[in-house]
């Protein structure tokens, strides 16, 4: 007989079935209120943070871009402290240069001085004089030496003053290239977008990476930068407008001693030309006299041999008389006559004698005062033709060196020839 298979375990009754469909019912209605409650909140949140996210790109791209226009007006202010940097170490550089032209010519001068120094030294004697002259040469070396230390100090500060010009180009150029980095930096990260290529999430972006500065530091780094070139390119300003003066200075000064010098020697040389030509007429007389001397002198002498021969005669007539015979022999008017006539002779011929011993005395000394005045002329030559010499050297100073031709003294016409005639007539003067 078939029997009934029964499906093991528990059976639920029919209002359990009908509770648990209730329940799943329930369920789902609770099951999708809570969906549409999240739906609901997702969208807002979805609107929300979208549009917060497009708020903070929105300011973001806001602030790269006044970023960019605040660099990049730092930048313009850099590139035109640039610029004016670059011209004050140009027109710094030039200056000195001048500087350093006017230190180089100021050798010539200082050459030309110590030669006139040098040259004067060879006078002789009683020439060797501290003058005006000398005086005024001495002075000259003393005011050239003097600009060459103001222009060389010039140069000194000058170059010092370009290193630091340089310092500063250095630091405004870093800067300069620093913030043209940035400027490309922000640029490009201006113009990223959701469809750029390579973007991606980078390791921590949100670290603050070392040797950051604060807003007003990179302010500040700036504006130092800027005021450090400034305070540097008003003080090379200062410098050059100095040695500009210095240089102009220093030249008046050294035209102004050089007209003093040449006027005193000038000045000297008159004064010898004059002594010259003094030595020479006194030569001249001197010579006369002593040819006029040296005729009395020989009329002294021939007069006294004339009165040693009548002293003969009358001293053989006395003598002769003498050997008259017995009364013959008488003192007469004759024997008188005679004896005055040799007493007369031996004063004459006493007088001559101490005459002519004065007049070679005299003779002897005009020949001492004619080798005297012929020594003293020969100095002057001498003297003459040194500071002839300096004159004509001294021409160097205002004439261009390759048109200097050395032939005729500006001041007294006296060629060199003529001159080296002076020197050789001096010589055997001497």
């Amino acid at each position: 007989m078939a029997t009934l298979s029964v499906k093991p375990g528990q059976r639920f009754t029919l209002p359990n079935w009908h509770t648990n469909s209730h329940l799943i019912s329930a369920d789902a209605e609770r099951q999708r209120s809570a969906s549409h409650q999240v739906r609901q909140e997702a969208r807002a949140l979805y609107n929300e943070t979208n549009n917060q996210t497009k708020w903070d790109e929105h300011d973001n791209h806001t602030r790269l871009a006044e970023r960019i226009s605040s660099v990049n007006r730092w930048k313009e202010t850099l590139d035109k402290c640039l610029a004016d940097i670059d011209a004050e170490i140009d027109a710094l550089a030039k200056v000195k240069e001048a500087a350093e032209r006017a230190l180089q010519a100021k050798n010539l001068p200082l050459d030309v001085s110590i030669e006139c120094l040098t040259l004067r030294e060879s006078r002789r004697a009683i020439d060797v004089v501290r003058d005006p002259v000398e005086e005024e040469l001495h002075k000259e070396v003393k005011v050239i030496d003097k600009a060459k230390r103001e222009l060389q100090q010039r140069v000194d500060e000058a170059f010092e003053q370009l290193c630091l010009l340089q310092e500063a180009h250095q630091q405004l150029s870093c800067d300069h290239r620093r913030k043209m980095e940035a400027l490309e930096i922000d640029r490009m990260c201006l113009s990223l977008n959701v469809n750029s290529p390579n973007i991606s999430f980078k390791v921590n972006p949100t670290r603050v990476p070392d040797g950051s500065t604060a807003l007003d530091e990179w302010e500040q780094n700036s504006q130092r930068n800027k005021e450090h070139a400034e305070a540097e390119m008003k003080a090379s300003t200062e410098l050059r407008e100095a040695t500009v003066l210095a240089i102009a200075q220093t030249n008046n000064e050294l035209e102004a001693q050089r007209v003093a010098t040449e006027f005193s020697l000038r000045k000297r040389i008159r004064d010898l030309e004059r002594a010259y030509d003094e030595l020479k007429w006194q030569e001249q007389n001197t010579l006369e006299e002593i040819a006029e001397m040296e005729e009395d002198i020989r009329r002294l002498e021939e007069g006294l041999r004339r009165k040693t021969k009548d002293l003969k005669v009358a001293h053989t007539r006395l003598e002769t008389r003498t050997y008259r015979p017995n009364m013959e022999l008488c003192r007469d008017q004759v024997q008188y006559g005679l004896t005055d006539e040799v007493h007369q002779l031996e004063g004459t011929i006493r007088a001559l004698r101490q005459k002519l011993a004065e007049s070679q005395d005299a003779l002897d000394a005009l020949y001492r005062q004619l080798h005297r005045i012929q020594t003293d002329t020969g100095y002057k030559a001498n003297s003459l033709v040194l500071d002839n010499k300096c004159m004509d050297s001294r021409r160097k100073l205002v004439v261009p060196a390759e048109t200097f031709v050395p032939e005729v003294d500006t001041f007294n016409r006296t060629t060199n020839r003529a001159l080296s005639l002076l020197k050789n007539g001096q010589l055997e003067l001497a």
